[in-house]
């Protein structure tokens, strides 16, 4: 298994000189405390306890998993105790509201702590990240009573959440759903149904679940639009806080899964438990998507998460393995071999490797940003923000977790036969990143989100909002070793209006253009905007290495430059395909009839 070192120093560069955050939290009231200092002290200290604690219980909890008996789900070895550290610690708390216990600290510290324990141990980070949405669920949409009663309890860690959506028969087409909840005489519910696909939904590391959950109220109208949210305790809870009686929510099984194996993926039933409605009747699933939003977005971080850890694996491995010598000559004469590090197919899937991580985390953490400008109280900033978020979220949820998982073959591949066999730790990664392009809506779920609701259905209005974006950033002056980096980001962000333009126009004489369209524009979508970010970071990059006060940061600073060529050079041109094939159009994919796709 990897060695896991904590990424701070790129943390570091992309909060503090790429996105300034902290002079966004020196304007923003709720978040002045958040300085430079503080900053760097809690990722140094959430470094130690991710590299310390939970990376060694990666590779053990990949290889125990978890055990289901009547009594409950068993976590590996060491997980408990190290949930034990993470409460302690007050890791928990570290970005919720103070009013409910929380630290009040920036929604992108909390992510920063979100990447570090889930390159660490991404299994284990599952239990406390689905409490995140939950917490958020119930700040936005629940009632003063549901907030007294649960948020403190799962703002201090002692509770976890879930997101009960998926049933067997249903999956992103919720409108299908069959979980019914029948009014009680006291005003609660009973619910009676079974999902499935509950990550966190059993386990032995806390002392209660809270269960955000969607079912439909009897006599609800069909589909989407008779959908509520209630949230429902594993264990009751009294009016004085303390817990009750067991509710009648039981995990039936969980699954055996290809990867992340440590993580509890449970069907529960819902046999007349008990539940409580949270925000209007029928309008859960508006409720809903701020869960679904920051769950899409903490999909979007194991991405690259999975890409940070496979590097780190890789690069250690290409600099002490021998085999073959140089092309241009011997570069470790003295020894039988050279390191596979000096062979440009080498070089070649670890830059692949390092431009995705590194700029899939410049994207996340800008996106996270939005969220705590949201919070501002600037009503026009908010609504940037909230225009943004829509337009960017399911680009980063999608294209991120691809390429994370193309990171993530490339660790194998660089580890040659090595990288097949368990014992290295690369192959979990591969097994462990292969879920994040289909949870919380598949990347084809998320491309037709994005062509057909965000770009097509805001008629533009949200791609220009963030296109206005890249065209203040291309007006600046920028430093001339990148100023080609900032004509091709312009010439890409023309490109994609005007690519834009033609699926809308096609689609208005044939719905199935922007269908067939859909998953390329994601991909084009998101090389545009990783281009944007690497920039971005080049520009940073080359104005502090003529800036003395900098000079111990040179080598950094190069490594940074030299990537941004290689994104430019190498991946951004990957574009031109997917343009490509958007101009193919609909027909190669839909002339083909039902009855010849059985033709052998």
């Amino acid at each position: 298994m990897p060695q896991f070192k904590a990424p701070t120093r790129d943390l570091k560069f992309v909060l503090h000189d790429v996105l300034k955050v902290s002079d966004l939290y020196q304007t923003l009231p709720d978040f002045q405390e958040a300085t430079p200092d503080i900053i760097d002290a809690v990722l140094d200290q959430a470094a130690k306890f991710c590299e310390d604690v939970l990376a060694p219980l990666n590779e053990s909890g990949d290889k125990e998993g978890c055990t289901w008996t009547e009594q409950g789900v068993k976590t590996p070895a060491g997980f408990a105790d190290a949930y034990a550290q993470y409460v302690e610690g007050g890791w928990p708390s570290l970005a919720a509201e103070v009013r409910y216990g929380g630290q009040g600290m920036p929604n992108v510290l909390g992510l920063c702590m979100s990447e570090l324990t889930g390159t660490a141990n991404w299994a284990w980070s599952m239990y406390p990240g689905l409490s995140h949405g939950a917490i958020k669920t119930l700040e936005e949409h629940g009632s003063d009573a549901q907030k007294d009663q649960y948020l403190t309890r799962l703002v201090s860690g002692e509770w976890t959440g879930t997101m009960c959506l998926t049933e067997p028969h249903c999956g992103t087409d919720l409108g299908l759903l069959r979980t019914k909840a029948v009014l009680n005489a006291d005003g609660s519910y009973s619910l009676h149904g079974t999902k499935i696909f509950i990550s966190a939904g059993e386990h032995d590391m806390a002392e209660n679940i809270v269960h955000i959950v969607i079912a439909r109220i009897e006599g609800a109208p069909a589909g989407t639009k008779g959908i509520s949210l209630f949230v429902v305790p594993k264990i009751l809870v009294n009016s004085d806080g303390s817990l009750a009686d067991k509710n009648a929510v039981h995990c039936a099984s969980i699954e055996s899964k290809m990867g992340i194996k440590a993580s509890a993926t449970c069907v529960l039933n819902f046999d007349g438990a008990k539940g409580y409605l949270i925000g209007p009747e029928n309008r859960g699933l508006n409720c809903m998507f701020t869960f679904m939003n920051a769950a899409r977005i903490g999909t979007a971080v194991q991405g690259l998460c999975h890409a940070e850890l496979a590097y780190q694996g890789a690069f250690a491995y290409a600099r002490e393995r021998l085999a073959m010598r140089s092309l241009t000559g011997p570069k470790n004469p003295e020894g039988p071999a050279d390191p596979i590090l000096v062979h440009p197919d080498v070089r070649r899937m670890l830059l692949t490797q390092r431009a995705i991580a590194e700029g899939s985390r410049a994207f996340i953490y800008f996106l996270a940003m939005q969220g705590d400008i949201l919070r501002s109280g600037d009503a026009e900033a908010a609504k940037n923000a909230d225009n943004l978020m829509a337009l960017l979220t399911p680009i980063a949820k999608a294209f991120i977790t691809e390429l994370g998982f193309e990171a993530a073959n490339h660790g194998v591949q660089v580890l040659g036969g090595h990288g097949y066999i368990r014992e290295w730790g690369m192959e979990q990664i591969v097994r462990d990143a292969r879920i994040a392009m289909l949870y919380e809506g598949t990347t084809g779920v998320q491309a037709m989100d994005l062509i057909g609701r965000k770009v097509l259905g805001s008629g533009g209005k949200l791609l220009t909002d963030f296109t206005a974006h890249i065209d203040q950033f291309c007006s600046q002056s920028h430093p001339e070793s990148v100023a080609d980096y900032v004509r091709q980001v312009a010439h890409y962000k023309d490109e994609w209006l005007g690519l834009s333009f033609a699926i809308g126009e096609k689609a208005m004489t044939d719905p199935d253009e922007a269908g067939a369209a859909a998953v390329d524009y994601l991909m084009y979508s998101g090389y545009v905007v990783l281009a944007y970010f690497w920039a971005q970071m080049a520009s940073v990059a080359a104005a502090a290495l003529a800036d003395p006060s900098r000079s111990a940061d040179y080598d950094f600073l190069n490594a940074k430059l030299m990537t941004a060529e290689f994104y430019f050079k190498r991946l951004l041109p990957r574009a031109q395909g997917h343009r490509l094939a958007i101009e193919g159009g609909a027909l190669p994919l839909m002339q083909m009839p039902e009855a010849l796709f059985a033709v052998a």
